[in-house]
């Protein structure tokens, strides 16, 4: 009797370095596949092929860490206390402060998870696996270890795969190894130490075949596959807070101590000085602590950065996380994925080499305007629309060569329908071949009939067809490895026709290309008989030339990289893709100069310990060849030198490299399940570029919380120097507990927020960025909000000592002096917008049309608070008299003076 298989029997180590027959054996399987017995009962042991669903923080576990602030505490500690001397007034307008920051962030949050519901999915949704000896189309859900499946073009690989049989198999696997160019595969075992790249007798789950056909035993499903491993290494990678946050908690509990303190010797001074009874004591310190903590502040901060979060979906950067918006402005290091970020993901023929002479094509991806043209030469030999007139001016070397490009290539290049640009169908090296021959005059209607074809395979490494031209004329034409073809080839098309082949020069030419990062393809033909049919015994051909073959970077990326360079941040390619594309790519892109730029590979790093990596970190710029467990070594180097580092990409290989960094940036259009699920941003067009408006939004969305707090602070200031005054000589309070409540809120939500929408300043991104660590305000900016908030409070105190001077009764008072505290935070608006220049300017009355919105509002609630019955009820404002508002004007005016003078010494002195 057979023993049942065990978890254990399932886990197959290092299939890809294994026969065929070992795996199937330990798997106790063959190509006949599985019973539906036999998966059943691996089903039950193995699991289903789903990778684990990240962990979901209930809603009401979302909406009650919004009251997770320091600041927070002590509005709710007060309003308990209110509770509990039964001032249900009070307690209900405090409770209603905190409920309304918490909503605010909670429907943020919810927003940002719809915007990005839309651009989700990864793995395949089902599978044609061999069950009960045939084959059944099965959901991938159910696969287990030591099922059969097929693959054909265009699947997505349902789960691991050790293949038993290919056909000329190439899988696109740049999501899982960052390749642009998609792997070949065979059934040979490879090296045990070979990486996820070089596995080339594995099909892994995710990726998606490009061409051929395969067959392969299931080794690994769900979590056990690559990719599920590479999910876990996510969630173990940890995340960091943001400097925002870290600078906010900071903030929050010194000013909380500082409250504390402040309420503690109040409360000493009004009993045991000034015999103050115990109700009214208390009521008075209340008052002072929700008069200084500035309960705006959380709601300003969420406000501003969902007006940010706005903004920037605007720009097609959609975010996850509040926080990561204003995390962007403070980064000093982008680590780049390369493949489809930097570059356009569409192979590109740069260079042609010829027996004559040597060649450069112009021209992006897939798009066919562009030029040939001799390098050191003056005129085009082709190009574009125009390539057809000219194709006559092409030299019979050029000809030969793109007819072999046009003609040996089964993929096609296709306009899209509204115009708007041109796609492939078939493998990303044919397209690059089929471009340039269009580009040099190449038409489908002077197009050869083809007879026959040898297709690519992974052991010839060449394709060769056979074709017909309109006089019967019969030729095969072959592309491929160019060593292939020089072994194959007896002569070259020279200029004067057919001559000995000059190998040393080829081998040559080759290093060269290589040498600058190009994929070399070689082209090679022969005249054959007008009645062969076939195509064998592939000797003695006459080598045509060669292709020089990139991913070409994006020129608004190379734009970007450019201005953040210029704004101090450094951008670092990692890559899975070799060294020397990786660097030639570099070098286009503004990345690397100069010949001594050192590449790290993956190999390189491997052997280095985490403090010899930390060494070098800062200085390598372009990584090569690495692996996930690298690129979060990376990361974590980099962070170690207290960099703030964003990490963008688009495969899951990069997913946990992204929860690591202070701010992950996935891809939208091609980015995997795992990566958005990682990344705090995520783009919605995949373009570096995107990324350098992000980080000029993210600095101009912190110089205006800067500001905004600047702004918001001395209201709280003033009113508790005010109720500070007060307590300390024994003075009736100008101001009750919900006045103070009242004001801050009213400016919180109108004038406060005016300046979330503050445009960026001239040279935002000509300044380096802001130190790490730090405090929100500096100690200047400190010493500026005391000084204000002595003006705003003294201003306040001498409008209530007047009016009650003049024989007002206290509710009058007091409502002149709410309206003198609203009226001087108005005026002090105005100051705030330009900080580090004067506002005796026009420009202070334009740019932003929400400062004028937010005055009208703000007047608009001060004349309800002051004159409608309900609101004087509630808060106990009084109506006043048209003279009861030119004192709070007038003494406007002058904080307005005053602060502008302030302003001017500031600058003077810095």
């Amino acid at each position: 009797m057979v023993s049942p298989l065990t978890e254990a029997d399932l886990d197959v180590a290092r299939p890809f370095a294994r026969s065929v027959d070992d795996v199937a054996a330990q798997l106790r399987t063959d190509a006949g596949g599985l019973t539906a017995d036999d998966a059943a009962a691996r089903l039950a042991v193995a699991g289903r092929n789903l990778l684990p669903e990240p962990a979901r923080t209930p809603a009401w576990l979302r909406f009650l860490g919004h009251f997770n602030d320091t600041l927070i505490y002590i509005l709710l500690g007060a309003a308990a206390i209110k509770a509990i001397m039964a001032d249900w007034l009070d307690f209900w307008v405090i409770m209603a402060v905190a409920i309304i920051n918490a909503v605010i962030g909670f429907l943020q949050e919810g927003r940002a998870e719809k915007a990005l519901a839309g651009i989700r999915g990864m793995l395949s949704s089902d599978a044609q696996a061999r069950r009960d000896g045939r084959w059944a189309t099965i959901a991938a859900a159910d696969l287990v270890p030591g099922d059969v499946v097929r693959l054909a073009p265009g699947d997505k690989v349902p789960a691991d795969v050790r293949l038993i049989e290919t056909h000329q198999l190439r899988i696109e696997e740049a999501a899982l190894t960052g390749e642009s160019v998609p792997s070949s595969k065979a059934t040979s075992p490879v090296a045990e130490d070979a990486g996820v790249g070089d596995r080339a007798s594995m099909a892994f789950s995710g990726t998606i075949v490009s061409a051929g056909q395969g067959r392969g035993i299931v080794t690994a499903t769900g979590a056990s596959t690559e990719i599920g491993r590479i999910q876990t290494l996510v969630g173990e990678a940890g995340s960091l807070q943001t400097p925002l946050t870290k600078q906010l908690a900071q903030f929050g509990k010194v000013l909380t101590l500082v409250i504390l303190g402040m309420a503690v010797l109040m409360m000493l001074i009004g009993r045991f000085v000034h015999r103050m009874p115990v109700g009214e004591l208390v009521s008075a310190t209340i008052g002072f602590a929700v008069a200084a903590i500035p309960e705006g502040l959380p709601a300003l901060v969420t406000i501003t950065l969902a007006i940010g979060v706005q903004q920037m979906a605007r720009r097609n950067a959609i975010t996850r996380k509040l926080p990561a918006v204003e995390a962007l402005g403070s980064v000093t290091t982008v680590c780049s994925d390369k493949t489809g970020t930097l570059t356009r993901n569409e192979m590109t023929v740069r260079r042609l080499i010829t027996p004559v002479g040597r060649y450069s094509a112009a021209g992006l991806g897939y798009d066919p305007d562009g030029a040939i043209t001799p390098e050191g030469g003056d005129g085009p030999a082709g190009g574009g629309d125009a390539g057809t007139a000219q194709a006559g001016a092409l030299g019979g070397d050029v000809r030969a060569l793109l007819a072999v490009a046009d003609l040996c290539n089964d993929a096609h290049i296709v306009r899209a329908e509204d115009g708007s640009g041109w796609t492939l169908v078939g493998e990303p090296t044919e397209g690059a071949l089929k471009v340039v021959a269009m580009k040099g005059g190449v038409r489908p209607e002077s197009r050869p009939r083809r007879i026959g074809v040898v297709p690519f395979d992974s052991a010839n490494k060449f394709m060769a067809t056979l074709n017909e031209s309109a006089d019967g004329a019969r030729a095969i034409l072959v592309k491929g490895a160019p060593d292939r073809l020089l072994d194959r080839s007896l002569t070259q098309r020279g200029t004067a026709g057919s001559e000995p082949l000059d190998r040393v020069f080829w081998e040559s030419a080759i290093d060269e290309l290589s040498g600058e990062g190009l994929r070399v393809l070689a082209a090679a033909r022969t005249p054959t008989r007008s009645d062969r049919l076939d195509i064998d015994d592939l000797v003695d051909l006459e080598f045509l030339g060669l292709w020089g073959i990139l991913d070409p970077p994006r020129p608004e990326a190379i734009t970007a990289i450019a201005d953040c360079h210029r704004a101090g941040i450094r951008v670092k390619m990692i890559t899975g893709d070799h060294a020397g594309t990786a660097l030639a790519i570099s070098r286009e892109m503004g990345l690397a100069s100069g010949d001594d730029v050192h590449v790290l590979t993956g190999a390189e790093l491997e052997a280095m310990s985490q403090e010899q990596l930390k060494a070098v970190a800062r200085d390598v710029d372009v990584y090569a060849r690495t692996s996930p467990e690298h690129k979060i070594r990376i990361v974590r180097a980099l962070q170690a030198h207290g960099e703030v580092v964003a990490m963008t990409g688009d495969g899951v290989n990069d997913a946990p490299a992204l929860t690591r960094a202070d701010v992950g940036v996935a891809m939208g259009i091609k980015g995997t399940e795992a990566t958005k699920e990682a990344a705090e941003i995520v783009l919605a067009d995949d373009n570096f570029a995107t990324i350098r408006s992000a980080i000029r939004e993210g600095r101009r969305i912190y110089d205006n919380l800067r500001k905004s707090v600047v702004f918001l602070l001395p209201t709280n200031g003033a009113q508790s120097l005010v109720i500070l005054v007060a307590i300390v000589f024994g003075l009736t309070l100008p101001l009750t507990p919900v006045q103070v409540l009242w004001v801050n809120m009213v400016t919180a939500v109108t004038l406060s927020l005016a300046l979330a929408y503050e445009p960026a300043e001239k040279g935002i991104m000509d300044r380096p960025p802001r130190a790490a660590g730090g405090t929100l305000i500096n100690a200047r900016e400190l010493g500026f909000v005391l000084i204000v908030s002595l003006l705003i409070g003294g201003a306040t105190l001498a409008v209530f000592w007047l009016a009650t001077a003049g024989g007002a009764p206290v509710e009058v008072a007091r409502t002149q002096a709410v309206a003198m505290l609203a009226l001087g935070q108005l005026a002090y608006l105005l100051n705030c917008r330009f900080l580090g220049r004067s506002s005796f300017t026009v420009d202070v009355l334009r740019g932003n049309p929400v400062v004028w919105w937010s005055a009208a509002a703000l007047i608009a609630l001060q004349l309800v608070y002051t004159y409608v019955p309900f609101m004087n009820g509630l808060f106990g404002s009084s109506p006043l008299s048209v003279t009861g508002w030119i004192a709070p004007v007038v003494l406007s005016v002058v904080i307005f003076v005053a602060v502008e003078g302030l302003k001017a010494l500031r600058r003077r002195t810095a």
